[in-house]
């Protein structure tokens, strides 16, 4: 299942661009737990003024609906300065952490914007008991 058709998607592993969720398989209904995401989990990405990851997205699409978005995460210093490209001194890696509660069962999804290569999708099924 894909949140968006427009969306590209591959194996985290092999592909730098797509957002990696760390979140449980599984948790109780109303229990606090962390979600993280982050690019460049296995293949590290660029982060220069030229060729950067933006935001990541988080979202929740219960079994019975949705989606439902749960976070949002900037990435707004890549380097950038009065001195020129990647001269600066601030970079921001693109890493976000967020506390959810869910109720029931669904998909947790992540999408990335690479000011290159576009939106990226990826997504982890989790269970609610």
């Amino acid at each position: 299942m894909s949140f968006g058709a427009q969306y590209k998607t591959a194996d985290w592993k092999a592909e730098k661009h797509v957002p990696v969720i760390d979140a449980p398989a599984s948790v109780a209904a109303g229990e606090a737990f962390d979600v993280g995401v982050c690019v460049g989990k296995e293949i590290a990405h660029p982060n220069t003024t030229g060729h950067h990851i933006r935001w990541i997205r988080v979202y929740f699409k219960p079994a019975d609906g949705g989606p439902f978005e749960l976070a949002s995460f900037e990435f707004n210093a890549h380097g950038e300065s009065a001195k020129g490209a990647d001269e600066g001194p601030a970079y921001t890696d693109p890493f976000g952490s967020v506390r959810v509660k869910l109720d029931g069962s669904g998909t947790l999804f992540a999408t990335s914007y690479c000011n290159i290569h576009g939106v990226w999708e990826s997504s982890k099924e989790i269970a609610v008991g």
